[in-house]
């Protein structure tokens, strides 16, 4: 038997599971919601063009509406300033997009602190039990938040003082982008910076640094729970945007049980 033949066959008889870490996406759909005078994206939106009528009597379909950073998707190194010469979502390596995973669990410190920032040294001890991240794979970061999807305000939950979201210091972030060997990073948040990210030096610390790096960032994702902590394989299937700074993607993780 081939071994992608074994592959089938696992999946077929489950002894491969294949778990969906995407997030549906519709108009309630949470986004980002930069303060002015930026400009934000919209949300997601279906405009019909038939269904089964006059306009088609026997097909349905839609034109869609939205964002490249809409729900569950995909930051490559041109979204960014510090990555603008790097490449676009067309051209995001294959070997990114197929590649080994890890699941960094925090979600207990979350729970209890909103604005949890992941260190270094938090990395540095899941290493030290589990093993090294992988080469040229994803560092997926589970803080619990994705059960706080199904709301906009829950998901973003800002106050006067911005928002508060589980994310990483600046410090931790220049140590992935420029010593962790792994090629993106993965959260359930909003975005891949924590919510009081601004106020952090540099400001959006995962986007200037990672970015800059030519790494990638996956948000919004679901399911991290499902997930061990090591032998994951990750699908991530964005659309290959010409020219595009990013992708809703669907994305799957290969789990063998």
């Amino acid at each position: 038997m081939s071994l992608l033949d074994g592959l089938s066959k696992a999946i077929t008889e489950g002894s491969v599971e294949i778990v969906d870490l995407t997030a549906p996406l519709s108009s309630s759909t949470p986004i980002l919601q930069l303060p002015a005078p930026f400009a934000n994206t919209i949300p997601f939106r279906l405009e019909e063009i038939s269904r089964y009528d006059e306009r088609g009597p026997r097909w349905y379909w839609n034109d869609i509406h939205t964002g490249e950073h809409t729900g569950t998707h995909l930051d490559v190194p041109v979204h960014w300033v510090s990555g603008k010469d790097g490449h676009d979502v067309s051209q995001v390596p294959l070997k990114t997009l197929v590649a080994p995973a890890v699941v960094l669990d925090f979600s207990a410190k979350a729970a209890q602190d909103p604005d949890f920032l992941l260190s270094v040294e938090d990395i540095q001890a899941w290493t030290g039990e589990h093993g090294p991240l992988p080469e040229g794979g994803w560092l997926l970061y589970r803080t619990g938040w994705d059960a706080r999807s199904a709301d906009q305000d829950e998901f973003l939950n800002a106050d006067e003082a911005g928002s508060h979201t589980p994310g990483v210091s600046a410090e931790c972030a220049r140590w992935l982008a420029e010593e962790a060997p792994i090629t993106g990073f993965g959260v359930e948040t909003v975005g891949t910076d924590a919510g009081q990210a601004p106020a952090l030096e540099p400001m959006f610390p995962c986007h200037e640094l990672l970015l800059g790096a030519g790494k990638h960032g996956l948000t919004q994702l679901r399911n991290l729970a499902a997930l061990p902590p090591t032998g994951v394989l990750l699908v991530v299937s964005p659309l290959p945007i010409v020219g595009g700074s990013g992708s809703p993607a669907r994305v799957l993780a290969l789990v063998e049980r």
